[in-house]
Protein backbone atom coordinates (compact mmCIF):
# COMPACT_ATOMS: atom_id res chain seq x y z
CA UNK A 1 0.00 0.00 0.00
CA UNK A 2 1.64 3.60 -0.43
CA UNK A 3 1.92 6.13 1.47
CA UNK A 4 -1.49 8.03 -0.29
CA UNK A 5 -3.78 4.94 0.10
CA UNK A 6 -2.75 5.15 3.73
CA UNK A 7 -3.45 8.54 4.01
CA UNK A 8 -6.86 8.50 1.60
CA UNK A 9 -8.17 4.94 2.16
CA UNK A 10 -7.96 4.46 -2.00
CA UNK A 11 -5.49 4.44 -5.09
CA UNK A 12 -6.39 6.24 -8.57
CA UNK A 13 -6.76 3.97 -10.86
CA UNK A 14 -6.42 5.87 -14.97
CA UNK A 15 -8.18 4.55 -17.85
CA UNK A 16 -8.21 5.19 -21.14
CA UNK A 17 -11.69 5.55 -23.28
CA UNK A 18 -12.82 4.08 -26.09
CA UNK A 19 -12.08 7.64 -27.69
CA UNK A 20 -8.73 8.08 -26.13
CA UNK A 21 -10.32 10.16 -23.48
CA UNK A 22 -8.28 9.49 -19.74
CA UNK A 23 -11.03 8.49 -17.02
CA UNK A 24 -10.13 8.39 -13.42
CA UNK A 25 -12.26 6.26 -10.75
CA UNK A 26 -11.35 5.24 -6.67
CA UNK A 27 -10.23 1.81 -6.31
CA UNK A 28 -10.78 1.24 -2.61
CA UNK A 29 -9.69 -2.24 -0.54
CA UNK A 30 -8.00 -5.64 -1.71
CA UNK A 31 -7.85 -6.32 -5.36
CA UNK A 32 -7.75 -9.96 -4.69
CA UNK A 33 -10.58 -10.30 -2.40
CA UNK A 34 -12.95 -13.08 -2.98
CA UNK A 35 -15.97 -11.14 -1.83
CA UNK A 36 -18.18 -9.41 -4.19
CA UNK A 37 -16.86 -6.45 -6.02
CA UNK A 38 -18.96 -2.94 -5.50
CA UNK A 39 -18.90 -0.37 -7.95
CA UNK A 40 -20.60 3.06 -7.19
CA UNK A 41 -21.50 5.68 -9.99
CA UNK A 42 -22.26 9.38 -9.07
CA UNK A 43 -25.03 11.60 -9.78
CA UNK A 44 -24.68 14.18 -13.12
CA UNK A 45 -22.68 16.62 -11.91
CA UNK A 46 -21.12 14.65 -8.98
CA UNK A 47 -17.74 12.53 -8.67
CA UNK A 48 -16.35 9.20 -7.14
CA UNK A 49 -15.84 11.22 -3.72
CA UNK A 50 -19.64 11.06 -2.92
CA UNK A 51 -19.05 7.87 -1.77
CA UNK A 52 -16.07 7.96 0.31
CA UNK A 53 -17.00 6.70 3.45
CA UNK A 54 -19.49 4.06 2.13
CA UNK A 55 -16.52 2.61 -0.07
CA UNK A 56 -14.27 2.96 3.33
CA UNK A 57 -16.63 1.26 5.71
CA UNK A 58 -17.15 -2.01 2.76
CA UNK A 59 -13.52 -2.01 1.83
CA UNK A 60 -12.37 -2.08 4.74
CA UNK A 61 -15.02 -4.29 7.02
CA UNK A 62 -13.18 -6.90 9.15
CA UNK A 63 -15.38 -9.34 9.01
CA UNK A 64 -15.39 -9.54 4.89
CA UNK A 65 -12.83 -6.53 3.67
CA UNK A 66 -14.32 -6.46 0.14
CA UNK A 67 -12.98 -3.93 -3.36
CA UNK A 68 -15.34 -1.03 -3.48
CA UNK A 69 -14.63 1.01 -7.60
CA UNK A 70 -16.38 5.07 -7.57
CA UNK A 71 -16.11 6.57 -10.85
CA UNK A 72 -15.64 10.22 -12.22
CA UNK A 73 -17.62 10.41 -15.60
CA UNK A 74 -15.70 12.17 -18.49
CA UNK A 75 -15.53 15.73 -17.36
CA UNK A 76 -15.94 15.48 -13.75
CA UNK A 77 -13.17 14.93 -10.93
CA UNK A 78 -10.25 13.95 -12.82
CA UNK A 79 -11.11 12.47 -15.56
CA UNK A 80 -10.30 14.29 -18.41
CA UNK A 81 -12.51 17.27 -19.84
CA UNK A 82 -14.23 16.30 -23.37
CA UNK A 83 -13.65 19.04 -26.20
CA UNK A 84 -17.40 17.92 -27.40
CA UNK A 85 -19.90 18.50 -24.89
CA UNK A 86 -22.33 16.25 -26.89
CA UNK A 87 -20.46 13.33 -25.30
CA UNK A 88 -21.80 13.73 -22.18
CA UNK A 89 -24.31 11.50 -22.70
CA UNK A 90 -25.59 8.00 -21.28
CA UNK A 91 -24.76 5.86 -24.17
CA UNK A 92 -21.17 7.14 -24.30
CA UNK A 93 -21.14 7.19 -20.42
CA UNK A 94 -22.11 3.50 -20.55
CA UNK A 95 -19.35 2.48 -22.71
CA UNK A 96 -17.04 4.16 -20.37
CA UNK A 97 -17.97 2.28 -17.58
CA UNK A 98 -17.74 -0.74 -19.46
CA UNK A 99 -14.04 0.32 -20.36
CA UNK A 100 -13.57 0.56 -16.89
CA UNK A 101 -14.85 -2.36 -15.74
CA UNK A 102 -12.57 -4.11 -18.39
CA UNK A 103 -9.45 -2.18 -17.18
CA UNK A 104 -9.88 -3.25 -13.39
CA UNK A 105 -10.83 -6.78 -14.11
CA UNK A 106 -13.85 -7.08 -12.75
CA UNK A 107 -16.45 -9.26 -14.54
CA UNK A 108 -19.70 -9.13 -12.09
CA UNK A 109 -20.24 -6.71 -9.24
CA UNK A 110 -22.91 -4.88 -6.94
CA UNK A 111 -23.71 -1.60 -8.60
CA UNK A 112 -24.22 1.29 -6.42
CA UNK A 113 -26.18 4.22 -8.45
CA UNK A 114 -27.01 7.45 -6.95
CA UNK A 115 -29.02 9.55 -9.45
CA UNK A 116 -27.44 9.21 -13.29
CA UNK A 117 -25.31 6.76 -12.28
CA UNK A 118 -28.55 4.82 -11.31
CA UNK A 119 -30.00 5.26 -15.23
CA UNK A 120 -26.89 4.31 -16.09
CA UNK A 121 -26.85 1.01 -14.19
CA UNK A 122 -30.42 0.15 -15.91
CA UNK A 123 -28.80 0.93 -19.09
CA UNK A 124 -26.21 -1.91 -18.01
CA UNK A 125 -28.62 -4.00 -16.97
CA UNK A 126 -30.02 -4.04 -20.93
CA UNK A 127 -26.44 -4.33 -22.17
CA UNK A 128 -24.65 -6.11 -19.98
CA UNK A 129 -26.79 -8.31 -17.45
CA UNK A 130 -24.45 -10.64 -16.33
CA UNK A 131 -22.46 -7.92 -14.67
CA UNK A 132 -24.81 -6.86 -12.27
CA UNK A 133 -25.28 -9.19 -8.96
CA UNK A 134 -27.57 -6.60 -7.10
CA UNK A 135 -28.27 -2.50 -7.69
CA UNK A 136 -29.03 0.18 -5.15
CA UNK A 137 -30.84 2.93 -6.76
CA UNK A 138 -30.51 6.07 -4.81
CA UNK A 139 -32.97 8.62 -5.12
CA UNK A 140 -33.41 7.60 -9.10
CA UNK A 141 -36.68 5.29 -10.68
CA UNK A 142 -37.90 4.49 -13.94
CA UNK A 143 -40.16 7.89 -13.49
CA UNK A 144 -38.29 11.20 -13.20
CA UNK A 145 -40.10 13.76 -12.29
CA UNK A 146 -39.32 17.54 -14.28
CA UNK A 147 -39.19 19.09 -11.29
CA UNK A 148 -36.28 18.11 -9.97
CA UNK A 149 -34.78 18.28 -13.46
CA UNK A 150 -35.51 21.89 -13.58
CA UNK A 151 -33.84 22.31 -10.13
CA UNK A 152 -30.77 20.81 -11.32
CA UNK A 153 -30.44 22.41 -14.88
CA UNK A 154 -30.86 25.85 -12.34
CA UNK A 155 -27.76 25.99 -10.78
CA UNK A 156 -25.48 23.06 -12.56
CA UNK A 157 -22.54 25.25 -14.01
CA UNK A 158 -24.53 28.55 -12.87
CA UNK A 159 -23.36 28.90 -8.93
CA UNK A 160 -21.51 31.84 -8.08
CA UNK A 161 -17.83 31.14 -7.53
CA UNK A 162 -16.85 31.20 -4.07
CA UNK A 163 -13.89 32.28 -2.43
CA UNK A 164 -13.40 29.68 0.50
CA UNK A 165 -15.16 26.52 1.25
CA UNK A 166 -17.02 28.00 4.05
CA UNK A 167 -18.67 30.38 1.26
CA UNK A 168 -19.14 27.77 -0.87
CA UNK A 169 -21.01 25.74 1.85
CA UNK A 170 -23.56 29.20 2.60
CA UNK A 171 -24.02 28.99 -1.14
CA UNK A 172 -25.13 25.72 -1.04
CA UNK A 173 -26.94 25.99 2.15
CA UNK A 174 -28.95 28.71 0.35
CA UNK A 175 -30.43 26.71 -2.37
CA UNK A 176 -30.62 23.63 -0.86
CA UNK A 177 -31.50 23.70 2.88
CA UNK A 178 -35.16 22.88 2.29
CA UNK A 179 -34.23 19.80 0.80
CA UNK A 180 -31.56 18.96 3.49
CA UNK A 181 -32.96 20.90 6.67
CA UNK A 182 -30.88 17.94 9.16
CA UNK A 183 -27.99 19.52 7.49
CA UNK A 184 -25.32 20.97 10.08
CA UNK A 185 -22.49 23.14 9.02
CA UNK A 186 -19.95 20.46 8.95
CA UNK A 187 -22.43 18.50 6.32
CA UNK A 188 -22.37 21.76 3.85
CA UNK A 189 -18.61 21.99 4.21
CA UNK A 190 -17.95 18.86 3.04
CA UNK A 191 -20.63 19.11 0.34
CA UNK A 192 -18.40 22.38 -0.33
CA UNK A 193 -15.46 19.94 -0.43
CA UNK A 194 -16.98 17.83 -3.16
CA UNK A 195 -18.87 20.31 -5.51
CA UNK A 196 -15.74 23.11 -5.79
CA UNK A 197 -12.23 21.55 -6.63
CA UNK A 198 -9.23 23.65 -5.34
CA UNK A 199 -6.47 21.27 -7.25
CA UNK A 200 -5.23 24.16 -10.06
CA UNK A 201 -5.64 26.89 -7.85
CA UNK A 202 -8.68 29.40 -6.70
CA UNK A 203 -11.99 27.63 -6.09
CA UNK A 204 -13.81 26.03 -9.26
CA UNK A 205 -16.32 23.67 -10.12
CA UNK A 206 -15.33 19.77 -9.84
CA UNK A 207 -16.90 19.18 -13.10
CA UNK A 208 -17.27 21.00 -16.84
CA UNK A 209 -18.90 23.68 -16.71
CA UNK A 210 -20.55 22.72 -20.06
CA UNK A 211 -22.59 19.59 -18.36
CA UNK A 212 -25.07 22.32 -18.28
CA UNK A 213 -25.81 22.41 -22.25
CA UNK A 214 -26.96 18.70 -21.73
CA UNK A 215 -29.43 19.92 -19.45
CA UNK A 216 -29.99 22.81 -21.24
CA UNK A 217 -31.02 20.76 -24.73
CA UNK A 218 -33.35 19.09 -22.66
CA UNK A 219 -37.01 20.09 -23.61
CA UNK A 220 -39.11 19.59 -20.02
CA UNK A 221 -42.51 19.81 -21.38
CA UNK A 222 -41.99 16.81 -23.71
CA UNK A 223 -43.10 13.76 -22.04
CA UNK A 224 -39.83 12.42 -19.91
CA UNK A 225 -39.00 8.61 -21.33
CA UNK A 226 -40.55 6.10 -18.98
CA UNK A 227 -37.72 3.53 -18.22
CA UNK A 228 -40.20 0.43 -16.77
CA UNK A 229 -38.51 -1.78 -19.12
CA UNK A 230 -34.96 -1.39 -18.41
CA UNK A 231 -36.20 -1.03 -14.49
CA UNK A 232 -38.14 -4.19 -15.34
CA UNK A 233 -34.81 -6.00 -16.67
CA UNK A 234 -33.25 -6.01 -13.19
CA UNK A 235 -35.44 -8.29 -11.83
CA UNK A 236 -33.50 -10.97 -11.45
CA UNK A 237 -31.00 -9.57 -8.99
CA UNK A 238 -31.75 -7.97 -5.01
CA UNK A 239 -32.61 -4.06 -4.77
CA UNK A 240 -32.56 -1.57 -2.83
CA UNK A 241 -34.27 1.68 -3.81
CA UNK A 242 -33.74 4.57 -1.61
CA UNK A 243 -36.11 7.63 -1.51
CA UNK A 244 -34.79 10.89 -0.08
CA UNK A 245 -38.28 12.11 1.82
CA UNK A 246 -37.75 15.76 0.35
CA UNK A 247 -36.44 14.28 -3.01
CA UNK A 248 -38.56 16.47 -6.44
CA UNK A 249 -36.79 13.96 -8.82
CA UNK A 250 -38.43 10.20 -7.82
CA UNK A 251 -41.80 10.53 -6.62
CA UNK A 252 -43.00 8.47 -3.97
CA UNK A 253 -45.51 6.49 -5.50
CA UNK A 254 -42.63 5.63 -8.10
CA UNK A 255 -40.96 4.29 -4.77
CA UNK A 256 -43.64 2.16 -4.10
CA UNK A 257 -44.31 0.89 -7.53
CA UNK A 258 -40.97 -0.26 -7.98
CA UNK A 259 -41.01 -2.23 -4.67
CA UNK A 260 -44.50 -3.84 -6.27
CA UNK A 261 -42.83 -5.14 -9.31
CA UNK A 262 -39.56 -5.80 -8.49
CA UNK A 263 -39.97 -9.57 -7.07
CA UNK A 264 -36.73 -8.91 -4.06
CA UNK A 265 -36.55 -4.94 -3.52
CA UNK A 266 -36.20 -3.30 -0.05
CA UNK A 267 -37.44 0.42 -0.02
CA UNK A 268 -36.35 2.91 2.03
CA UNK A 269 -37.10 6.77 2.60
CA UNK A 270 -34.09 8.78 4.09
CA UNK A 271 -35.74 11.12 6.07
CA UNK A 272 -34.35 14.87 6.47
CA UNK A 273 -32.86 14.00 3.10
CA UNK A 274 -33.67 15.98 -0.69
CA UNK A 275 -32.05 14.74 -4.05
CA UNK A 276 -29.74 12.63 -3.38
CA UNK A 277 -29.42 11.19 0.25
CA UNK A 278 -25.94 10.99 1.29
CA UNK A 279 -25.01 7.42 1.84
CA UNK A 280 -22.17 7.58 4.07
CA UNK A 281 -23.96 7.44 7.93
CA UNK A 282 -23.89 3.47 10.14
CA UNK A 283 -27.75 3.44 9.15
CA UNK A 284 -27.11 3.79 5.09
CA UNK A 285 -23.92 1.38 5.34
CA UNK A 286 -25.70 -1.08 7.32
CA UNK A 287 -28.68 -1.46 4.60
CA UNK A 288 -26.29 -1.24 1.72
CA UNK A 289 -24.44 -4.01 3.24
CA UNK A 290 -27.23 -5.91 3.83
CA UNK A 291 -28.01 -5.84 -0.20
CA UNK A 292 -24.42 -6.98 -0.76
CA UNK A 293 -25.32 -9.34 1.70
CA UNK A 294 -28.09 -10.79 -0.34
CA UNK A 295 -26.42 -10.31 -3.67
CA UNK A 296 -23.54 -12.62 -2.77
CA UNK A 297 -25.89 -15.41 -0.83
CA UNK A 298 -27.98 -15.10 -4.14
CA UNK A 299 -24.95 -15.13 -6.91
CA UNK A 300 -23.03 -18.22 -4.54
Amino acid sequence: MTATETITGFSSLFVTARDGLRLHARDYGPLASPALPIVCLPGFARTSADFHELALALSQDEAKPRRVLALDYRGRGLSGYDRNWKNYDIRVELDDVMQVLVAAGIEAAVFVGTSRGGLLTMAMGAARPGAIRGVVLNDIGPVIDARGLLRIRGYVGKMPLPRSFAEGAEILKRLADQQFPLFGDAEWEMMARRTWTDRDGPLKPDYDSNLMKVLEELDLEAPLPILWPYFDGLNAVPMLAIRGANSDLLAEKTLVEMGERHPDCETFVAPGQGHAPMLGSKDMVRRIGRLVARAERRAA
